[in-house]
């Protein structure tokens, strides 16, 4: 069952399983994805916790009340993250545990670094602090906007397509449930999925990693052994968290609580429970 929230302009969806008394585990989704991205892990996790998961802005069924006042900025990791944190509030949820995927590990790290009174501890599942330089955010910023128009202006599944291409998903291809997971993308509006591309990209979103030795909330990252761009990434923001752990599961790429959807409970649960 679909649950709804109104946060200022804003419908938000969302759904929420396990006895509400149990700690709660918020789960952040990536870029294409929705509230059911975990939906096996929480099928488990719900047994012991409290789990929520949202529709951020620009996926699933969350979506202006009123399309003349949908603005670009309410899409930036600054705001995404502010509309979490008064999402929480309406929830009354004033402490809880948080997992981000990807582009929702990314505003994972931002709400843990600028709202650390929220969280108990942070599980980021190949997430990055950012882009430190100048150059690389403006060369990501421009690809991204390109990528943006294709979705306004292509087919959607095409795009689906060539974007599973990219060598992090190159495990994810041969998973037998992956046509499954490609059908429930296509669940997102396309013209909304390039508002969120174009206003939360890595491009646009502030670096992150000259604060990540002041962060005092435990952090566990994961990536996929197969993944060598973010297992190297996470490895520099371990050296740089003292607060954090890094764990790299074997024989998984990019995706890796679909790929091996047990293994990721069994860590999350260790590293929450300790």
């Amino acid at each position: 069952m679909v649950l709804k929230v109104q946060i200022e302009n804003y419908c938000f969806s969302y759904c929420a399983e396990g006895d509400a008394n149990h700690p709660t585990i918020l789960f952040l989704h990536g870029f294409m994805g929705n509230r059911f991205e975990f939906k096996q892990a929480i099928a488990i996790l719900s047994k012991q916790f409290y789990c929520v998961a949202i529709d951020l802005l620009g996926h699933g069924q969350t979506s202006a009340i009123d399309q003349r006042t949908d603005q670009d900025d309410s899409y930036t990791i600054q705001s995404s993250a502010n509309f979490v944190i008064k999402f929480l509030d309406l929830l009354r949820i004033d402490c809880c545990f948080l997992v981000g995927y990807s582009m929702g590990g990314r505003l994972a790290l931002y709400l843990t670094i600028h709202f650390p009174q929220y969280f108990l501890r942070v599980v980021l599942e190949s997430a990055s602090a950012g882009l430190s330089s100048v150059d690389a955010r403006f060369d990501r910023l421009v690809k991204d906007r390109q990528l943006a128009a294709k979705l306004e202006t292509g087919d959607f599944r095409l795009f689906l397509d060539n974007w599973y291409q990219q060598p992090i998903f190159a495990n994810l291809r041969s998973h037998p449930h992956f046509s499954q997971m490609l059908e429930q993308r296509l669940n997102n509006s396309p013209a909304q999925l390039a508002k969120s591309l174009r206003n939360l990209s890595t491009g646009k979103q502030p670096s992150l990693w000259e604060k990540l030795s002041r962060n005092e909330i435990p952090l566990l990252l994961i990536s996929g052994e197969l993944d060598s761009k973010f297992v190297q990434i996470n490895r520099q923001m371990q050296q740089l968290c003292r607060n954090s752990q890094l764990e790299v599961i074997p024989s998984c790429g990019h995706n890796i609580h679909f790929e091996n959807p047990n293994l990721f409970i069994e860590k999350i649960k260790t590293f929450f429970l300790l």
